[in-house]
């Protein structure tokens, strides 16, 4: 939450210091006057509002009101003497970075009334200067009308901005808690009943085993009967997490490609009948992570994926014609093909990567996910 005090952006860049090369325009103005004394007092005003202007960005509070206010004083007095209205520009870009709304509508205000009515002033005593620059007048007006308002919803919005970035990674970590938290219950309601169950009826069975051989393999039976059980709910519950079908990841890597103008051909089926829906969510993850690293690295202009199915296993290949593979590709690629290696590794799968005119990225997976052997009865 930001203080009070904080009116304006703590970072403006170099723009107030770029308006300082302007302040050499001004004595063109106070030396065309032929009385020294005005030469003096001009001098003193120019100083005196490059100093006043420094302080406004440096200044908190209200010391950043009064430093404006002379500054708009100073104007004034210089366009009215002198027929210089430039200084209004310093005080609309000034104006246009204060970000605290009732503070800007005053200031804008006061400036934008005080503005038109020495230029006003200037006509009417026909100031000689004021009249041969009528155009950068009229600019230098225009100017004072727009640029405070320009500036200053430029600068909400991008305030309004990271605040929304904001928003959205905290949105994000919330999410990842939820779902953690759901998996926690899901696998509590899950387990923690049916593993109670079996270390009791364990315990049971091994009190029983001397005394009562019978009720005790009675017992392990139950056990075993329990685990099995459990194992299927398991499974049946890691399937339905978040499952991500190669259809449906098919249809978004199309328009990635689309989006960075690469053509996209597709050959095969997408929907995979022999492949379980564990082993197909890791090839959607992994398919979009190759695409992702064409689109990053390669500069191709054509991407073929070919989706190769057989009795025994599901073979994918994603081809580019970009400029290849070599170390320091590699490396950048490494934690994205590091992660692809490590999922597919989880269902028994494998990758193989060549460079030669272009990358080509071979996915293998087994249809089938080898089973634990079916345990003999005594």
């Amino acid at each position: 939450m930001q203080k009070w005090y904080q009116i304006f952006h703590r970072s403006t860049g170099l723009s107030p210091y770029v308006w300082v090369v302007f302040y050499i325009l001004p004595f063109y103005f106070i030396f065309r006057s032929s009385s020294p004394y005005e030469v003096a007092m001009g001098i003193i005003m120019i100083l005196a509002f490059f100093g006043c202007y420094v302080l406004s960005f440096v200044s908190k509070g209200w010391l950043v009101y009064f430093w404006t206010s002379i500054q708009i004083l100073i104007s004034i007095t210089m366009t009215i003497l002198f027929g210089y209205v430039y200084f209004g520009l310093f005080l609309a870009f000034f104006i246009g970075n204060i970000h605290h709304r009732v503070g800007f509508i005053t200031l804008y205000t006061i400036h934008l009334i005080t503005t038109l009515v020495t230029i006003n002033i200037g006509f009417v005593t026909k100031n000689p200067i004021m009249i041969t620059q009528i155009p950068f007048v009229l600019v230098s007006l225009i100017a004072v009308i727009l640029l405070p308002v320009t500036t200053y919803f430029r600068n909400k919005r991008e305030k309004l901005e990271v605040q929304l970035e904001d928003a959205n990674k905290r949105i994000s970590e919330l999410v990842k808690l939820e779902e953690r938290q759901r998996i926690a219950r899901d696998l509590h309601d899950t387990l923690g009943q049916k593993l109670s169950l079996i270390g009791l009826k364990s315990d049971l069975a091994g009190k029983l085993i001397t005394k009562d051989p019978a009720s005790a393999l009675a017992e392990i039976q139950d056990v075993r009967q329990t685990a099995r059980h459990a194992l299927k709910e398991v499974r049946e519950m890691v399937t339905q997490m978040r499952g991500t079908s190669l259809e449906d990841e098919m249809f978004r890597v199309k328009q990635i490609l689309k989006a960075a103008f690469i053509e996209c051909h597709v050959e095969g089926d997408l929907k995979l009948t022999n492949t379980s829906l564990l082993v197909e969510n890791v090839i959607s993850m992994c398919l979009k992570e190759a695409v992702t690293n064409v689109v990053k690295h390669s500069s191709a202009s054509l991407c073929d994926i070919r989706i190769m199915p057989s009795r025994t296993e599901l073979t994918i290949q994603v081809m580019d014609n970009g400029v290849g593979l070599t170390n320091e590709a590699m490396c950048r690629r490494g934690n994205g093909l590091r992660g692809m290696k490590e999922r597919l590794e989880f269902v028994n799968g494998s990758m193989e990567i060549r460079s030669e005119s272009g990358t080509t990225l071979t996915i293998r997976v087994p249809n089938i996910v080898n089973q634990p052997e079916k345990e003999v009865v005594v």
